[in-house]
């Protein structure tokens, strides 16, 4: 059984920079691929990125390539999600989930655990 918490939510100004953590119980987590999801109000839950066991290979959505990098320390069971240049419309809570497959996927049906989500909210 792996979870997952999440943390780094909060407050920032369009512009801005912030940087998610989730951290992962669980010795194996290194074979995990990992991914970050997000729900805005209203709104359906959406694919934000994901990394693969190893960090060597990465996929994002469109809305968010070249601003947010996803990255991950196995050492520390942690992932990370640094995300520059906010805008409003990246308010949402930012979900962190863990594949038991290795290839990478855009799918959430295809992550097996969930954290609780921590809150982003970008002002104009």
């Amino acid at each position: 059984q792996v979870q997952l918490v999440e943390s780094g939510g909060g407050l920032v100004q369009a512009g801005g920079s912030l940087r998610l953590s989730c951290v992962a119980s669980g010795r194996i987590f290194s074979t995990y691929t990992m991914g970050w999801f997000r729900q805005a109000s209203g709104k359906e839950r959406e694919f934000v990125a994901a990394i693969s066991w190893s960090g060597d290979s990465t996929i994002y959505a469109d809305s968010v390539k070249g601003r947010f990098t996803i990255s991950r320390d196995n050492a520390k069971n942690t992932v990370f999600l640094q995300m520059n240049s906010l805008k409003p419309e990246d308010t949402a809570v930012y979900y962190c989930a863990a594949d038991r497959i290795p290839s990478l996927s855009r799918l959430q049906a295809q992550y097996d655990h969930w954290g609780q989500g921590t809150h982003i909210t970008v002002s104009s």
